[in-house]
């Protein structure tokens, strides 16, 4: 079975470990050395025969005269999250084309960071770092009375592969979980171990409101300066999803006054001027709640096991459902 890797150069080596690259070497016809960052530019005859595409980030788009060089795929198998900018309605036109996708092991990681977060937002830690530091440790007044983790309301908006897999993990502490997403039903929220509710009384409830949702059109600007400004002071936002879903001019008023504290994972239009940056209860990381170093060779394993599933004939482990594409990442 002819592959390819169909990725930037040299991304295999980030994506899969040296043992998986050996096993993918056994399974199917591929150059596990070479890569093709450009299938335009690639030759009619390396293409014609090729069944399955290995892709990635930055891997070129598989628009319909790509596709029409590649007479023989029959698989695409992304060893990342969302194919958005890698898939055309062409792609999604070809009913004999499997699409698998490693959204499921890129939300681990995403999962952990945000239940890290939520519990160091129970404790107040951004805003008593800054505190601390502000008075260079010398403030005697109690800190105790605030805040904690036993019986702390978290609200999660978006019951997506990382908003689930936070809901599951939460459960292993004293909290209660609010959830809100207008596809899940009540009963599905409780088996999530959440109790579902609206938008605006989970930002009213919660000690710590983690946004999950995927963006799409109907998501974008969901969280409005109104729903912030029903957060009680001395609450955290999180934001490890993407930055158009909230209204960043609303958001930074918050923040900055202290009114509010924020883990912004995801911030694409902040400008180097920007007040946000210097605000003391505030996280600003560079997207690091993605998979990053050795856990890209989670999503190189995602992507092995749908190459072993093809090899053997067994159903694959994350098919992507086109009819779902308007309501996920």
């Amino acid at each position: 079975m002819k592959t390819i890797l169909a990725m930037p150069q040299d991304q295999q080596h980030l994506m899969f470990g040296p043992g998986q690259l050996q096993e993918l070497s056994g399974l199917v016809e591929i150059e596990v050395d070479r890569t093709v960052p450009d299938l335009q530019a690639a030759a009619d005859e390396q293409l014609a025969d090729v069944e399955v595409l290995i892709t990635g980030w930055g891997s070129p788009r598989l628009d319909a005269a790509t596709l029409q060089r590649l007479p023989a795929l029959r698989a695409v198998v992304h060893t990342a999250g969302t194919l958005r900018r890698i898939a055309s309605p062409a792609l999604w036109e070809r009913e004999d084309i499997l699409v698998t996708t490693a959204a499921e092991a890129n939300a681990l990681p995403v999962a952990e960071y945000s239940v890290a977060q939520i519990l160091l937002a129970g404790k107040q830690s951004l805003s008593r770092e800054a505190a601390h530091r502000r008075c260079r440790g010398q403030e005697h007044t109690s800190t105790l009375a605030h805040g904690g983790n036993f019986g702390a309301v978290v609200g999660l908006i978006g019951a997506s592969r990382v908003g689930r897999a936070v809901a599951r993990l939460l459960r292993n502490f004293d909290l209660t979980v609010l959830l809100s997403d207008p596809y899940v039903s009540e009963e599905e929220a409780r088996g999530l171990g959440a109790e579902l509710v609206a938008l605006e009384e989970l930002f009213r409830r919660s000690d710590v409101v983690s946004l999950h949702a995927p963006d799409v059109p109907s998501t974008q600007g969901m969280v409005t300066g109104a729903l912030l400004a029903s957060m009680r002071e001395g609450t955290t936002f999180i934001n490890t999803a993407r930055p158009a879903l909230v209204e960043l001019d609303a958001l930074r008023e918050q923040v900055v006054s202290g009114r509010l504290s924020a883990v912004l994972d995801v911030h694409d239009d902040l400008a180097p001027e920007d007040p946000l940056w210097d605000a003391p209860a505030v996280s600003i990381t560079p997207h690091i709640a993605g998979s990053l170093g050795n856990e890209l060779h989670r999503l190189g394993e995602s992507a092995l096991e749908e190459i072993r599933r093809l090899c053997t004939g067994r159903p694959p482990y994350a098919p992507v459902d086109p009819s779902m594409l308007a309501i996920v990442a």
